[in-house]
C-alpha cells in the first residue's frame, strides 16, 4: 500500500480539531477514517499521512526535518506488511525521543498504532 500525501492548512486543522489521538514513546499520531475532503474519487484503502514538528522540539530545522522523515519511513514500511487496511488520515507528531532513539523502536510505535486502529 502507497502513502499518499495529506496538505492543506484546512484538512490538517480539521485534523488536529476531530481528529483520534493516539500517544507512543516515539510519536504522537491524529487519526480520522476516510478520505480528507478535498479528495474526489479517493482509491480504496489509502493512508493520507502528513507530519508536523514543531520548533518546541528542536531549533534545528535539519534535527525536525529528520524526526519527520524516520517517522514517515517507519510509517511506510510497516504499511507495506499489511494487505488490508482502511482509509484512514494521519498526522504524526514526532516526539524528542525519535531523533536519539533506535529506528526499531520507531517502527515498534507505527506497529503498535496500526493493531490499535485494527
Amino acid at each position: 500500500m502507497k502513502l499518499s500525501r495529506l496538505s492543506g492548512r484546512k484538512v490538517n486543522d480539521y485534523l488536529r480539531r476531530r481528529g483520534h489521538v493516539w500517544r507512543g514513546k516515539t510519536m504522537t499520531i491524529k487519526w480520522l477514517k476516510g478520505a480528507p475532503h478535498n479528495v474526489t474519487n479517493p482509491p480504496s484503502a489509502t493512508l493520507y499521512v502528513g507530519t508536523a514538528a514543531s520548533v518546541k522540539l528542536d531549533k534545528s530545522a535539519v534535527k525536525r526535518n529528520r524526526m519527520r522523515r524516520r517517522c514517515r519511513e517507519a510509517m511506510r514500511i510497516t504499511v507495506a506488511d499489511y494487505e488490508k487496511l482502511p482509509t484512514l488520515q494521519l498526522l504524526i507528531s514526532p516526539k524528542v525521543a525519535s531523533l536519539s532513539c533506535d529506528y526499531s523502536d520507531i517502527q515498534r510505535d507505527a506497529e503498535a498504532f496500526l493493531s490499535h486502529v485494527l
